[in-house]
């Protein structure tokens, strides 16, 4: 999760900076793809072996909290293999158009780099359960997996609301505030695989954990289950970027008293 400096300045706009970037970064955009449909190769296939009920593992373990610390685990480390993988971390490992958006707004980011940046976050996720449909079949499909779609818990609709713009405010401020700090950026990586760990088994319960609209778009689309996705969209984008507008008045605030 981070913003590289990857942006090419050619002095136009429109279609020629546009072809610019896609020539110069499109490696990168494919590692953006390659990202996410990592992340969601691996919630689908634990997912199913997790939670399907035909599964002998999910037989073997019978206490449900203890297959969702088990999945935040699974997830945790599979963040972080996307974070640290030469294969995915050139790119800044984003994967998630919520975070990319924000980048944008702290001017990290060139627009034409975030287009393609988020158009391939998403197709790279939803390939992924495509094909993870065909390899694993029913286990994934048929609930209560349901291609690990992203819905509300059996509290309701506004809790899971409030659950994801939570975690998406505490994961950008960490992101950002970390990766502005002399010593704790080299560790900020580690930290958001930490949070994708936790919140698996925190928010997991209540929302489903998406955070990411790619991610959410990646099930729901596989599964033609659209339940309460609205929050999906703009919950995540509406708790980063809070999060990234609370981060430059800080900094501001910071440079004027400095």
């Amino acid at each position: 999760m981070r913003a590289m400096p990857i942006r090419i300045i050619t002095g136009h706009n429109g279609t020629t900076q546009l072809k610019a970037s896609f020539q110069k970064n499109y490696k990168h955009y494919l590692q953006e793809a390659l990202g996410l449909a990592i992340f969601m190769i691996s919630a689908c296939f634990f997912g199913a072996l997790l939670e399907a009920p035909a599964s002998p593992v999910h037989q073997l373990l019978q206490n449900s909290f203890l297959r969702v610390v088990i999945m935040g685990v699974l997830m945790g480390a599979t963040a972080l293999f996307i974070f640290y993988s030469p294969l995915t971390a050139a790119s800044g490992a984003q994967i998630n158009p919520a975070v990319t958006l924000s980048f944008l707004r702290t001017r990290q980011m060139c627009k034409y780099d975030a287009l393609f940046f988020m158009l391939f976050q998403i197709t790279g996720g939803t390939l992924a359960v495509y094909i993870m449909q065909q390899l694993i079949g029913s286990w994934l499909i048929d609930l209560p997996v349901n291609s690990v779609v992203t819905v509300p818990g059996k509290a309701g609709v506004v809790p899971a609301a409030i659950t994801e713009f939570i975690i998406a405010f505490i994961t950008m401020s960490m992101v950002l505030f970390t990766s502005d700090h002399p010593v704790l950026k080299k560790y900020t990586r580690i930290f958001a695989a930490c949070l994708v760990c936790c919140w698996v088994i925190i928010a997991g319960p209540l929302s489903g954990f998406g955070m990411n609209p790619a991610r959410s778009f990646a099930s729901a689309l596989p599964a033609n289950t659209w339940t309460s996705f609205p929050i999906y969209l703009i919950a995540p984008l509406a708790g980063m970027l809070s999060a990234t507008e609370v981060y430059i008045r800080f900094r501001k605030t910071r440079i004027a008293t400095n």
